[in-house]
C-alpha cells in the first residue's frame, strides 16, 4: 500500500525539572497521567537531551527533526532525537544482526522480530520502573503482549470499535481505497451515473468509445485490489486471514476472489487498464497519468480526488476529480483487522531508557497524540467544541504537512486522532471516510495470527505469497476468463502443494489461543 500516512509520536523528558507542568489528559482511555507532579517537562537547566531514533521506513518523508512539531515536543519534554531514515527494507534486519542499534527504532515490518528481551526493553517493565501514570487500556496491552507475556511496543493508528464508535468526528485517515473520475469527462458523456459496480464499467466503456486516446482506468500500484475487493465482500484485503463460522483460512481460498479476479481480468480484456500498469517502476506513475489528464479514473485512495485537484490547480489544469461512492454494491464491507501500523521500540543500547518511556508517554498523552496528528494548536488548528480539530491548513497539501512534519512523528499515537485530522469539512475525502466507517466492522483478533520470525510457518508463508505475487498477475492478464478461471484454480493449487493447509491448522489453533484476549 502507498502509505502516505501521516502519522506521529514520541519523545519525553530527560533531565526533568517540573516547572512547565504539562497536562496529560486522557483521551479514549489511553495515555493519560492522573498527576501534574509527574508530568515530564522540558528541563529548564540540564540543557537538550539527544537520542537517536531509526525509521524503518524508506519512503518516510521527514528525514531531519526539525519544524514546528519537533520543535515544540523537544520544548515540552527536552529530547532532541537525531533521525535516520531506511534506505531500503533490509537495513534493520542487517542491524539487528549486527547489534548495531540506535537508541529508538519505529517499525511496522519488524516488530515481531524486536518484540525480543535481547534486543529491546519491555514497555510494561519501563513504565512500571520510570512511568507508572502512563495507563495504557486492556486491548491495546492485549493485541501487542508477545509470548512471553511482555509488550515492546504499542502500534500507532489503532483504535477500537467503540472508541470509533464513540468518537463521531473519526473518520479515519488515508489509509483506505477510493476511486475517482474526471468530472468534465462524465459531463461530456451526459453525466451518467454510477451508483453500482455495473455503472462504473459501462461508464469505463464509454470512455474508451469516446476517448480512445485516454486511459479509462489507472490505478496506483501499491492499491490496485484494495477498492474492488472491498466492493465484492472480500475479509481480508490480500494480507491477511478471514473468518467462516469460527475457522479461519487463507484469503485466495475466499469465496468471493475467484469473482474478484474474473472482474479485475474483464478490465484488463476490455482495454479499460493497462498492462503495463502492473509493472509501473514507482508509485508517482498513475499521478502523472491522472494529474496530466491522460487517465478518466484514478484508483489510490479517499484522498485521491482531493490531492490529484490540488496538483492540477498547482499546475493550473481545468478539471477537477470527483470520488465514487465507498460502496458501489450490496456486499461492499470493509473488515478492519489491523492492530494498528508501527511501533517505537526502547532498544537494550539506549542511552536512556527512562527518558524514552516518559519521552512516548507524552507522546500518548491528550496534548502530545493532538501535537503530533494535527499540528501546533493555536498555529495550526483550534478545537472545534463538537468534538474535532477546525484546520487552519490544506491537508492534501503533502507538501506543506511534510515540511511541518504534521502526522510524521507519530512514535505513539491512535486512530482516534488520525481519524479525527480526516474530517475537513466540505473535503470529499471526508465524505469518502464517513461512507467506508458505515461499512467498516472490527476484527482485530485476526489481526493477531502472525508468523514468527524463522519459523516454519513464517517460511511457508513467504514461499505462498512470493509465488502470489507472481501469478496473481498473470490471472489479471489472461486472454479469456476461462484462462483466468484456471490460472487462479492453479494458484490455489500450487498454494495447497506448498504447505498452505499446514499453515492453516496453524492458524486456526494460534487463532483459538488469541482470541480469548478479547473476552
Amino acid at each position: 500500500m502507498k502509505l502516505k500516512k501521516t502519522k506521529s509520536y514520541k519523545t519525553l523528558a530527560a533531565t526533568l525539572v517540573v516547572t512547565l507542568a504539562l497536562g496529560l489528559l486522557s483521551a479514549c482511555g489511553e495515555g493519560s497521567s492522573k498527576d501534574a507532579k509527574q508530568e515530564a517537562t522540558a528541563s529548564t537547566t540540564g540543557g537538550v537531551k539527544e537520542l537517536s531514533l531509526f525509521i524503518d521506513f524508506p519512503w518516510w518523508a521527514t528525514k531531519e527533526w526539525k519544524g514546528p512539531i519537533a520543535e515544540k515536543i523537544t520544548e515540552k519534554t527536552g529530547i532532541k532525537l537525531n533521525v535516520t531514515v531506511a534506505t531500503d527494507d533490509k537495513q534493520l534486519p542487517l542491524m539487528i544482526a549486527s547489534g548495531d542499534l540506535p537508541d529508538l527504532v519505529l517499525t511496522s515490518s519488524n516488530v515481531s522480530r524486536m518484540s525480543d528481551s535481547k534486543l529491546s526493553y519491555p514497555w510494561n517493565d519501563l513504565i512500571k520502573q520510570y512511568a507508572p501514570e502512563f495507563k495504557l487500556d486492556p486491548t491495546r496491552i492485549a493485541i501487542n503482549t508477545m509470548d512471553d507475556g511482555n509488550f515492546y511496543t504499542v502500534r500507532n493508528a489503532f483504535a477500537t470499535q467503540e472508541e470509533m464508535a464513540q468518537n463521531k468526528y473519526a473518520v479515519g485517515g488515508d489509509g483506505n481505497p477510493g476511486i475517482a473520475v474526471r468530472e468534465d469527462i462524465l459531463k461530456e458523456l451526459g453525466n451518467p451515473p454510477i451508483k453500482t459496480l455495473d455503472d462504473f464499467v459501462k461508464v469505463l466503456g464509454m470512455v474508451k468509445e469516446k476517448n480512445p486516446d485516454m486511459v479509462p482506468l489507472v490505478m496506483d500500484k501499491n492499491w490496485i485490489e484494495v477498492y474492488f475487493l472491498q466492493q465484492f465482500g472480500a475479509e481480508a484485503l490480500f494480507d491477511n486471514w478471514y473468518e467462516n463460522k469460527g475457522k479461519v483460512d487463507y484469503y485466495i481460498r475466499q469465496p468471493q476472489m475467484l469473482e474478484f479476479f474474473k472482474f479485475m481480468n474483464s478490465l484488463y480484456r476490455n482495454g479499460y487498464i493497462l498492462a503495463e500498469n502492473f509493472a509501473f517502476a514507482n508509485d508517482q506513475i498513475d499521478e502523472q497519468y491522472a494529474t496530466s489528464g491522460k487517465a478518466f479514473a484514478h484508483s489510490h485512495t479517499v484522498g485521491t480526488a482531493d490531492t490529484d485537484n490540488s496538483a492540477i490547480k498547482k499546475n493550473n489544469g481545468t478539471f477537477a476529480f470527483k470520488m465514487l461512492p465507498s460502496a458501489l454494491t450490496k456486499e461492499a464491507r470493509k473488515v478492519s483487522t489491523g492492530l494498528g501500523f508501527a511501533g517505537t521500540f526502547v532498544t537494550k543500547k539506549n542511552k536512556d531508557p527512562e527518558a524514552s518511556i516518559k519521552l512516548l508517554q507524552y507522546l500518548a498523552s491528550d496534548e502530545g497524540r493532538k501535537l503530533t496528528m494535527f499540528g501546533v494548536e493555536g498555529e495550526h488548528w483550534t478545537w472545534n467544541q463538537e468534538g474535532h480539530p477546525d484546520l487552519k491548513y490544506d491537508s492534501s497539501d503533502q507538501d506543506f504537512m511534510n515540511a511541518n512534519g504534521i502526522g510524521w512523528w507519530v512514535l505513539y499515537n491512535d486512530g482516534v486522532m488520525e481519524g479525527l485530522r480526516g474530517y475537513v469539512p466540505g473535503k470529499q475525502k471526508t465524505q469518502a471516510l464517513m461512507e467506508t466507517k458505515a461499512i467498516t466492522i472490527y476484527k482485530p483478533q485476526l489481526g493477531l495470527i502472525q508468523t514468527q520470525p524463522d519459523s516454519e510457518e513464517k517460511t511457508i508463508k513467504t514461499k505462498i505469497d512470493e509465488m502470489i505475487k507472481n501469478e496473481k498477475v498473470t490471472i489479471y492478464l489472461a486472454k479469456s476468463e476461462e484462462e483466468a478461471v484456471a490460472k487462479y484454480n492453479n494458484m490455489v493449487k500450487n498454494a495447497e502443494n506448498m504447505g498452505l493447509q499446514k499453515l492453516v491448522d496453524w492458524a486456526n489453533t494460534t487463532y483459538e489461543k488469541k482470541k480469548g484476549l478479547f473476552k
